[in-house]
């Protein structure tokens, strides 16, 4: 329902609107002696989904495939922080905060919705907290924490999800959070005002491929890339006001081109923090202005399409209100505000089961063979989803022993695609198998050395 309230001021008559297509379906503020911070999502495979809440003294993990009945399934205690981030692999989440000591908890899914539980967590020497993770295929990425002068390290999970193995680490900024899309870390140095592309296919040698400043006055907190990987969508959380959402152009990665700035209309002061694009849609946490939806089919003019403000008090340049958004495969939305804890809501123009590119889906699942093939050291394997499915694709040998695992999760329909690098392997045979739901199929690759 639209929300209208009527102020007077000065003699002039001001109209608020709370929402624009968009409904609530839920507000759990349970954990309000706390101050909120970061929301994700999980889907289970059974196709169940769970909102991931972050909380000053731990994570709460509810329910809400049931909007009539969205409930908390599970809360894991951790070191009091204004910062909790996590992401998922498998059946498992990983969450880190800003306390020192809080380090990477590990926490099992598998019985949701019964319960939840703290496998361990990690520290070594030298590290004990962490800003922000990033997650892509079965690889970590932990940045901003106490380690490595608050930039970029590695963690493995594609042998061992509860026991990773540490890899390769970056330096040449802090950096305040980061995007991996298909060994590409697209990295935010909110400080120095730097946005950094990074080559990570060799996950034991991070090495940048470009750096820009994220010009005019810049202070870049988050980026998300477009399906195609031409758009780079840039949040800035600090510097001069208004504060904008930009839209680079990075097709040629020698020479980004500003494409576009947005800030919500008639809102100058509302400071852009997180951003999420499925498809050609993208999704903002906008601190005071709340959630914001674009359509950004024009990347030069994206178009606000609704919206739904989780701090209604006031459209300030404050850091108060909505910290994080997830758009989930039912269509459901999920966001955190600071004060007021866990939102579930829906948008009438968002699609559900939102796919890239022009969303036109596959007619049939389907599995092709990896490009280049022979390979040395990296090929591609593409592959189809009809309807969004829980995907596992495993590397075996030629004896059928388990190698490693570069997919494990709930995939949205459409067209994909995964990398597998086989850089500590021997030459040989090896298998690729994809399952999709009740679809398996597997094809044969050689890599040569």
């Amino acid at each position: 329902m639209r929300f209208i309230i009527l102020f007077l001021m000065s003699g002039n008559v001001f109209i608020y609107s709370q929402s624009f297509n968009m409904n609530l379906i839920s507000n759990k503020n349970e954990h309000f002696s706390n101050l909120y911070s970061a929301v994700w999502g999980y889907t289970a495979s059974d196709g169940r989904e769970y909102a991931i809440l972050g909380c000053s003294e731990g994570t709460a993990f509810y329910d809400i495939t049931d909007s009539a009945n969205v409930t908390e399934s599970g809360f894991i205690p951790g070191l009091s922080s204004l910062w909790r981030e996590f992401k998922t692999y498998g059946h498992y989440a990983y969450i880190v905060s800003e306390a020192y000591g809080s380090g990477l908890q590990i926490v099992d899914l598998q019985y949701l919705p019964d319960s939840v539980s703290l496998v361990r967590t990690i520290t070594f020497p030298g590290y004990s907290r962490t800003h922000t993770i990033s997650q892509s295929g079965a690889y970590l990425y932990l940045s901003g924490g106490d380690y490595n002068g608050g930039g970029i390290f590695v963690y493995d999970i594609s042998q061992d999800p509860v026991n990773p193995l540490k890899r390769g680490e970056w330096y040449e900024h802090y950096i305040h959070d980061c995007r991996v899309i298909n060994d590409t870390i697209w990295a935010a140095a909110i400080f120095d005002g730097f946005i950094c592309s990074i080559n990570a296919v060799n996950k034991d040698s991070l090495s940048t491929i470009k750096s820009w400043l994220n010009l005019p006055a810049p202070g870049p907190h988050n980026t998300a890339l477009t399906d195609d990987r031409k758009y780079l969508y840039v949040t800035d959380e600090i510097g001069s006001f208004p504060r904008f959402m930009k839209v680079w152009n990075v097709s040629d990665l020698n020479d980004p081109v500003l494409e576009a700035m947005w800030r919500p209309p008639g809102i100058d002061s509302a400071i852009g923090h997180n951003i999420e694009i499925y498809g050609n849609y993208a999704l903002l946490a906008h601190y005071s202005a709340g959630v914001r939806v674009l359509n950004i089919t024009d990347h030069a003019n994206p178009l606000e399409i609704a919206w739904y403000d989780t701090y209604p008090q006031n459209d300030g340049n404050n850091y108060d209100g909505c910290w994080g958004v997830y758009l989930f495969p039912s269509g459901k939305i999920a966001a955190s505000d600071r004060s007021t804890g866990l939102y579930i809501l829906r948008s009438s123009v968002l699609p559900i089961g939102i796919n890239p590119g022009n969303n036109i889906l596959p007619a049939k699942y389907s599995l092709r063979q990896n490009y280049p093939n022979p390979f040395n050291p990296v090929t591609k394997i593409n592959y189809s989803l009809p309807q969004s499915s829980y995907v596992r694709i495993r590397i075996f040998d030629a004896s059928g022993r388990f190698v490693t695992s570069i997919t494990d999760g709930f995939v949205r329909a459409g067209e994909h695609f995964a990398v597998f690098n086989g850089s500590g392997l021997s030459s040989g045979v090896y298998f690729y198998v994809l399952e999709a739901g009740d679809y398996t199929e597997s094809k044969k690759m050689v890599l040569i050395k």
